[in-house]
């Protein structure tokens, strides 16, 4: 699930870790490119190693802190959390954001805002 790949990248963070593999699915490439085009992370690729696919995450840091320090799951497989646009806040005062499963597909609060669809709400970060 999409908390490992969080769980991974926060614990590779307080490790100062500069890159990080973990495996591959098509959600956590979507969200690894999210989080990328957020600034959170620096780049994020994948690779296939022998059979399996994994994804290569490299890790930002701004004045040797890392970027991406927490983050809190809201969707989970027992239970589900749905949002409308209307009901997309900011998270931690515009310092945060949040991350909607959409039908257009994965998207940060602010554009699911402004494209006014609403979805499954999987998590926040900041």
């Amino acid at each position: 699930m999409y908390y490992d790949l969080l769980v991974r990248i926060k614990n590779a963070a307080l490790a100062r870790r500069e890159v990080l593999q973990a495996p591959s699915s098509k959600l956590d490439f979507a969200i690894a490119r999210l989080l990328v085009t957020a600034g959170y992370l620096e780049d994020a690729q994948k690779k296939n190693v022998g059979k399996r696919s994994v994804l290569e995450l490299r890790l930002r840091y701004k004045n040797k802190q890392p970027t991406f320090s927490d983050f809190r799951v809201m969707s989970k497989p027992s239970r589900r959390v749905y949002r409308s646009y209307r009901e997309l806040y900011p998270v931690k005062q515009n310092f945060g954001l949040a991350v909607i499963s959409t039908p257009q597909g994965v998207m940060t609060n602010r554009d699911a805002r402004k494209q006014k669809v609403g979805g499954e709400y999987l998590f926040e970060v900041w």
